[in-house]
């Protein structure tokens, strides 16, 4: 399932916004080095094209071009960083939160 939004992980219900934060950046962290270099590569990538796109345009196209950079950023990104710490989440919420399982 693909989640754009951290109220709708079900690992993650409950918890007010700071602290599925909190549980995000944990899960991030704990991530393996390869797969860290494998999500920073994606997001390099999403931020050079768009970039480059913002470079070549003139005039009222580049504002566009900010627009389009300014939503479709976390929009990609996020779902794939919910995904690869999904299976974190659970894990690190009783470490944090064990009064809230």
């Amino acid at each position: 399932m693909i989640y754009f939004n951290s109220q709708s992980i079900p690992e993650l219900q409950g918890l007010n916004f700071s602290q599925r934060m909190q549980i995000i950046r944990a899960a991030a962290d704990r991530l393996p080095a390869p797969t860290k270099i494998t999500l920073n590569i994606i997001k390099l990538i999403i931020l050079s094209v768009l970039f480059i796109m913002i470079a070549r345009a003139d005039g009222w196209a580049i504002a566009g071009y900010i627009l389009l950079l300014v939503v479709l950023y976390p929009l990609i990104t996020r779902p794939i960083t919910f995904y690869l710490c999904r299976k974190q989440f659970a894990t690190i919420r009783r470490q944090q939160f064990p009064e809230q399982n």
